[in-house]
């Protein structure tokens, strides 16, 4: 039987990050994932500078062979109607953000983890002994890291009960256009787009990275969708900033962070990213809390590398279970939903409110000095 002290179920940013982050521990670490990589990934694909700096990549480097889009502006508007107010337009004076390609960016952080990977295998069992866990009844492992995604199989087996929570839906595609599609795109790669739903309940994005485009709709409602995106797909028609048919979109989803009950650590094991549920209240953004939590249960499986892995791990629950949330977000939970979607649409109108909020704190979570911010034409 084969053995290690740290088993990490999911190559996902969380995984790596935290077998990245014990890589010179001298512990046993592997990766498990039912995907052979490079693998597609459905996602937005940016990543803030944050995560750059947290996992020590170097942008130059990093961009030599890959997909790296510098965002220095942020196009925004509120509803899916040409009859409502223009699109806000904010422009930084250096780069506030990154597009990337999960197919890429996963593969480079997987490959750099220092982990023995176990790819195109699938977690079919997960036993508790004396000891720590058997996996598979073939892996013995002292810890075990749920990595998985939404639908991780470690949270399944662990106690996520199935059906009993709402999860973010959404849709979205991702491809590389070609001639005709490029010159009939008016999206900049620069530039990234979102348009809040009606009832802001969620938002459109378009994503430009050099000749490859992302377009996808997330709600916090799951009802309806399809008719959603139908909407949205026909307003950026009718807008002019794409003027040819999308491939068929995927669907996926996520939790919100605060907003799922699965146990996220108990003895011996640890859930990060969307397996725990860590997407931004905000914005959705699920790299940047996928890399944090993936950091901090490292550290945490560190500080009991010295004690039999039937431990627990109520410091790193207790650290999580706290989510960020700016003081409007908290007033805005409060009031009845119209009232909400009502001041959300009249503040979604004024520049401050674009730049300061909607930026500033829900998608980049820090103040970024603006060159300017204007209406769109």
């Amino acid at each position: 039987m084969d053995s290690c002290d740290v088993l990490i179920v999911g190559g996902g940013p969380a995984g790596s990050s935290c077998a990245w982050a014990l890589r010179d521990a001298a512990l046993r670490v592997a990766i498990l994932d039912k995907e052979n990589f490079p693998r597609d990934k459905i996602c937005g694909g940016w990543i803030t500078p944050a995560v750059l700096t947290k996992l020590k990549i170097d942008a130059a480097d990093y961009a030599q062979a890959r997909v790296l889009q510098p965002i220095t502006g942020f196009r925004v508007g509120s509803g899916f109607s040409l009859k409502g107010a223009m699109p806000i337009e904010t422009r930084f004076r250096e780069p506030v953000s990154y597009g990337i390609c999960r197919r890429e960016f996963d593969d480079y952080l997987l490959r750099r983890s220092g982990a023995v990977l176990l790819l195109g295998t699938a977690l079919m069992s997960l036993k508790p002994v004396a000891a720590g866990w058997i996996a598979n009844n073939a892996i013995e492992a002292r810890f075990v890291v749920g990595a998985g995604g939404h639908f991780c199989p470690v949270a399944r087996m662990l106690g996520a009960r199935k059906g009993v929570e709402s999860p973010v839906v959404a849709q979205e595609v991702e491809f590389a256009m070609d001639g005709k599609q490029r010159a009939r795109c008016r999206v900049r790669g620069e530039t990234p787009e979102l348009y809040f739903c009606a009832d802001l309940k969620g938002y459109g994005w378009c994503f430009r990275k050099g000749d490859i485009l992302n377009i996808g709709l997330g709600r916090a409602d799951p009802h309806h969708l399809p008719a959603h995106v139908a909407g949205f797909l026909k307003f950026l028609k009718a807008a002019g900033r794409i003027s040819f048919d999308l491939p068929p979109l995927r669907g996926h989803a996520y939790f919100l962070n605060g907003t799922s009950n699965r146990p996220i650590a108990g003895d011996g094991y640890l859930l990060v990213g969307d397996s725990a549920g860590l997407a931004s209240l905000q914005s959705g953004e699920g790299i940047l809390p996928a890399v944090e939590s993936g950091l901090l249960a490292a550290r945490n499986i560190l500080g009991r590398n010295n004690l039999d892995g039937r431990q627990r791990f109520d410091s790193y629950q207790i650290l999580l279970a706290c989510p960020r949330q700016s003081g409007l977000m908290r007033i805005g939970r409060s009031l009845p939903s119209p009232m909400v979607g009502f001041l959300g649409r009249r503040l979604l109108k004024t520049r401050w409110f674009v730049r300061d909020v909607v930026l500033d704190d829900w998608f980049l979570h820090q103040h970024h000095s603006a060159v300017e911010t204007v209406r769109a034409r």
